[in-house]
C-alpha cells in the first residue's frame, strides 16, 4: 500500500513477502542438499548458496531486532512479551544457523551431507513455527506504523536478496 505521496506503507505485508521469499530460498537449499546426497552439486556451490541464505536470513532477524521490535515496543507496549519471545526464537534460529555454516564448511572433508540435511529440517521447523508466530502477532502492528525513514529506504527487516531489495 502507498499513500498519495507515493511511500511505502504495510510493513506488515511486506514482512510476510520477505518470510515467503525466506521459505523459498531454504527450500532451494534443501533441495541442493538432496542434489549433493544423489551425488551432484559440488561442495562450493552449496557452501556458497547456504553463506547467502545464513546471511539474508540474519540481516532479517538483526533488523527486527534492532528496528521493527524497538519500534513496536514504543508504538504497542503491550507487544513487549511477543517480542522478547519473537527474539528468543533468532537466537535459537542463530544458533542453527551456525551449526549449519560449520557443518556445510566442512562438507569436503569429514561433515555428513545427512547431517546437514537434519540441520536444514530443524532450521526450516524452527522457522515456519517463528515466522507464522510472528505473522500472527504483529502483522496488524507493523501495517499501522508509520515510521520516517523507512518510506525513503527500506529497513533492513524488509529486504531480500543480495541487492537488498
Amino acid at each position: 500500500m502507498t499513500t498519495s505521496h507515493g511511500r511505502l506503507r504495510a510493513f506488515g505485508n511486506q514482512l510476510i513477502d520477505v518470510h515467503i521469499w525466506l521459505r523459498e530460498e531454504l527450500a532451494a537449499l534443501r533441495e541442493d542438499i538432496d542434489a549433493h546426497l544423489a551425488g551432484g552439486a559440488r561442495p562450493r556451490e552449496l557452501r556458497a548458496h547456504c553463506l547467502a541464505f545464513c546471511s539474508a536470513l540474519d540481516r532479517h532477524h538483526t533488523g527486527e531486532d534492532d528496528g521493527a521490535f524497538p519500534e513496536l515496543a514504543r508504538r504497542f507496549p503491550e507487544l513487549r512479551p511477543v517480542l522478547e519471545e519473537l527474539r528468543r526464537d533468532h537466537r535459537l534460529v542463530d544458533d542453527c544457523l551456525r551449526r549449519l555454516r560449520d557443518l556445510v564448511g566442512r562438507l569436503d572433508q569429514a561433515a555428513d551431507p545427512a547431517e546437514v540435511r537434519r540441520e536444514l529440517d530443524s532450521l526450516a521447523a524452527l522457522m515456519e513455527t517463528h515466522f507464522v508466530y510472528e505473522e500472527k502477532r504483529i502483522v496488524a502492528a507493523l501495517n499501522a506504523l508509520d515510521v520516517p525513514g523507512w518510506d525513503r529506504s527500506r529497513p533492513e527487516f524488509l529486504r531480500t536478496g543480495e541487492a537488498g531489495r
